[in-house]
């Protein structure tokens, strides 16, 4: 009747549609009341989906299943599966709804983690594309990637839009970035407040002081996202802390020495290196590469003219920039 052969000749389509071929042998057969078998080959459709049947007194035609009763029969297997998703359904909510009440004053409720950084960027957009008040960023490292920058962007629009306010706080040597001063040159200045630190900072982002999110592992590709009052609060704290603590971007930085010329990402190296901390550690926690960070200490000992790492331990202390404790005065700096 119909062969393997017959279904990989016969064109693709879905398991419960009708090819053209079979719906004009199907409307054959409903006007005659029979089909030749042979004729069936063309589309084995009709088959699959029980819409003929042997004539019980020829063996050569086939008779056709009325459309309505084809329907009921097809229908039958998905008529169970909603029956049975309603009857689940019904029962989840009977089990589940009495516990809301009681589920509705958890902490742990207001934490959600989020994994993967598109996961990350759907729910901060969302968050953004509500705020009207204002939204606080902490952003560690010197630059950021464009596509990053571009995402800040636009969700910095839409928020002032909404007619809220931004601040960020980056780390100093962010300031000689040309990337971070293009996306800042784009949003206006009424609308927003920059300022950087020499502290090493974790990114921290809260918006409308409701929400907040903060990195949940070391490659940032999972985060958390914090709706509980208190927490966002005492995050907020911690904020305001850093913002009260970082130097405006419009402002130039004075060392410690005022008649020596240094920057203030050159200070913030030099406290690292009298902290004992060796060129790996300096430059993470300045979110520099360890090239830059290098490059830095090469100027600071022109400047100084200092001839090696332990002179200059000596001179950074003479001249102000750094203070020394009594047990630690030279060796720190000693990394040559």
């Amino acid at each position: 009747m119909v062969t393997e052969d017959d279904r990989s000749a016969h064109s693709p389509h879905g398991k419960a549609e009708l090819c053209d071929p079979a719906i004009r042998l199907y409307e054959e057969a409903l006007k005659t009341g029979r089909l030749a078998r042979a004729d069936v080959s063309a589309a084995p459709c009709l088959i699959d989906l029980s819409l003929l049947y042997p004539d019980p007194w020829n063996n050569t035609w086939l008779r056709p299943v009325p459309p309505s009763a084809a329907l009921a029969h097809l229908l039958q297997p998905v008529s169970r599966e909603i029956e049975e998703r309603l009857q689940l359904a019904a029962t989840l909510s009977q089990s589940l709804l009495p516990l809301t009440a009681v589920a509705h004053g958890d902490p742990n409720m207001a934490i959600t983690v989020l994994e993967g950084i598109i996961a990350i960027q759907a729910s901060i957009d969302e968050a953004t594309a509500t705020a009207t008040e204002e939204i606080l960023t902490a952003q560690p490292g010197s630059d950021r990637p464009p596509e990053t920058l571009q995402a800040a962007l636009a969700n910095a629009q839409t928020a002032i839009r909404r007619g809220a306010r931004i601040r960020h706080i980056y780390q100093h040597p962010a300031r000689y970035s040309s990337s971070i001063r293009g996306y800042i040159a784009q949003v206006p200045d009424q609308y927003l407040q920059v300022r950087t630190t020499e502290l090493t900072v974790e990114r921290l982002i809260i918006i409308d002081r409701t929400v907040a999110y903060i990195p949940a592992s070391d490659d940032r590709n999972t985060a958390l996202r914090i709706g509980h009052p208190a927490l966002v609060a005492y995050l907020i704290q911690v904020y305001e802390v850093l913002w009260a603590q970082a130097v405006p971007l419009a402002e130039n930085h004075h060392t410690a020495a005022p008649d020596v010329p240094v920057t203030a990402v050159q200070r913030s190296i030099a406290r690292l290196l009298a902290e004992g901390h060796v060129d790996d550690i300096v430059a993470r926690k300045m979110g520099i590469s360890v090239r830059t960070c290098r490059a830095h200490i090469a100027k600071l000992m022109q400047t100084l003219g200092a001839t090696s790492r332990t002179h200059l331990g000596a001179l950074l202390v003479r001249s102000g920039i750094v203070e020394a404790t009594p047990t630690e005065r030279v060796s720190p700096l000693e990394n040559e």
